[in-house]
């Protein structure tokens, strides 16, 4: 479904070889869509197959040598018809929602602990982004539509990680029995 796509992408902006790209989903993409190596090279075939990447030809023998891989005409009018087309939002699928909902029909399971440890995971995730976006999406530097576009992808994870750190916060607390949060913490900005 959409891992071709977002190899595409990946290729699109930097022709690179499987482990290249690997290292490239594990710092940028694989943030918001992730992939074993395994997946990424098993698509990489799928795709130089279907005739939309192809391996750059190498001035040295290729046994034992990494292939890079770009993008051909075909590849990107696949992409850009991808990216065209309409989708509807997907709902949300996290495990801890479902098993929070399971502790509330079977006994004695606490799962503060769980609670809380992803709180800290989200909490680290929310700053890591928050320091890439220091770094590298100052607005001085969000002069094109590239980087514009990068920077309300970043933006969007921002806002999730956000959103689970203040809903985490809030059910650690509500299941303890604390207050629930103001009115004025609960209800969104006005426009």
């Amino acid at each position: 479904m959409s891992l071709p796509h977002a190899i595409l992408t990946a290729l699109l902006e930097k022709p690179s070889s499987g482990l290249e790209l690997t290292r490239r989903f594990d710092k940028s993409i694989g943030y918001f869509w992730s992939a074993t190596h395994q997946q990424i090279y098993r698509e990489l075939g799928k795709l130089e197959t279907a005739g939309h990447i192809r391996a750059l030809p190498s001035a040295q023998p290729t046994r034992g040598q990494k292939k890079e891989y770009e993008v051909l005409p075909a590849g990107r009018e696949a992409l850009a018809e991808w990216v065209g087309r309409p989708e509807d939002p997907r709902p949300g699928r996290d495990p801890l929602l479902l098993r929070l909902r399971a502790a509330a029909v079977v006994d004695s399971v606490d799962l503060e602990a769980e609670l809380v440890r992803h709180l800290e995971l989200h909490s680290a995730q929310l700053a890591e982004y928050e320091a890439i976006e220091q770094r590298d999406f100052p607005p001085e530097r969000r002069v094109t539509q590239e980087d514009r576009l990068r920077h309300v992808v970043l933006r969007g994870g921002i806002e999730l990680e956000t959103f689970w750190t203040k809903w985490l916060a809030d059910t650690l607390r509500e299941l303890a029995g604390g207050p629930d949060p103001s009115p004025e913490d609960a209800a969104p900005d006005a426009p």
